[in-house]
């Protein structure tokens, strides 16, 4: 493709920050429209769903199309611009991949709502900030009365991503933890899958830059655990001079037990009990994650998710598929869907 990608996007939108951080790595020549949605220039298309970021590609007749979803926004970026792929090439590191990166998207993410809107200092530093990013010329007064009503909806909302008194130490130990795992990675190979970052590292970026910068909260147990994430935070941010590394070889695959493990442990429970309430019919569903009781509304896109994990599983080769689940605890395989 010719031109410069556009897209509109937000500083607190940990997608938007994922996807900048990989077309600067990329080297694909974009334009940021900063405030979101209402930002976009007058005819420009709406997505179907207004999702943060949207990206506005040229379609096969030349018109404007809008995307929102990162995860194949990715791949199509990968068949569209040529150099410096995120995507590796070995079977087993490219599954292992899109499932890291499935879960930095759909459950670090319910960390990153939870810290942001759970404690009341965290949610009255985040809501004027929210506007400031969007708005920075409105008069304060403006700003305080828009900054309470985001923050009611959103305080109203933590039950959607599952953030309650029941889970909400489900969810600060799954954070504790993924910030001792990646602080060993980050030292011992540089990124999750080697000495290069991979489309998962943009997916955990993305999350960590509200974590370990925005939330008061979450960002003081970073600096606790893990100060070395904070700071591998801050280079991912801008990759464009970085290197192309290597991935990791057939065996250096064991440095990533531990991580899935952790996505064993609390995302692969979720995502069953959810993709069996949806098919359902259910509204809410309760499960065990980490020794606890988990509860909360269905998620539909979550159990598309999880369809999406089981058909790439299903396209491995016999070969990869062991390897795989060898590596993850084999619970795609018992789920009888691949």
């Amino acid at each position: 493709m010719s031109g410069r990608l556009e897209l509109t996007g937000a500083p607190g939108s940990p997608y938007t920050r994922k996807m900048l951080a990989l077309l600067r790595y990329r080297h694909i020549p974009h334009n940021v429209i900063w405030g979101g949605a209402m930002a976009a220039p007058e005819g420009y298309p709406k997505p179907k769903v207004g999702l943060l970021p949207t990206f506005y590609f040229e379609g096969e007749d030349g018109a404007l199309e809008a995307a929102v979803d990162s995860t194949p926004i990715i791949r199509r970026l990968e068949a569209d611009y040529a150099g410096r792929s995120v995507i590796p090439d070995d079977e087993v590191l490219r599954f292992l991949d899109l499932l890291i990166e499935d879960y930095a998207d759909e459950w670090l993410t319910k960390a990153m709502f939870h810290f942001r809107w759970a404690f009341q200092a965290d949610a009255d530093h985040a809501a004027p900030l929210l506007i400031h990013w969007a708005l920075p010329q409105m008069a304060d007064e403006q700003v305080d009365t828009m900054a309470a009503q985001f923050a009611k909806r959103q305080i109203d909302r933590l039950y959607v991503v599952g953030s309650n008194e029941i889970t909400a130490k489900t969810i600060e130990d799954s954070y504790v933890r993924i910030l001792n795992i990646l602080d060993k990675l980050v030292q011992n190979q540089g990124f999750v899958l080697g000495s290069r970052p991979s489309s998962c590292d943009f997916a955990l970026y993305g999350q960590l830059t509200q974590l370990t910068t925005v939330e008061p909260t979450s960002a003081a147990l970073t600096n606790r655990h893990a100060q070395r994430v904070r700071g591998w935070v801050d280079r991912v941010d801008d990759l464009s001079g970085h290197k192309d590394g290597a991935w990791l070889a057939a065996d250096k695959f064991e440095n990533l037990r531990e991580i899935l493990a952790e996505i064993q442990k609390v995302y692969a429970p979720f995502l069953i009990a959810n993709g069996k309430a949806v098919a359902a019919g259910l509204e809410s569903f309760e499960c065990e994650i980490d020794g606890r009781l988990w509860t909360q509304p269905i998620f539909p896109y979550q159990a598309k998710c999880l369809a999406s994990l089981c058909q790439a599983h299903a396209r491995l080769s016999d070969e990869a598929k062991m390897q795989v689940d060898d590596l993850t605890g084999g619970w795609l395989s018992r789920l009888g869907l691949s």
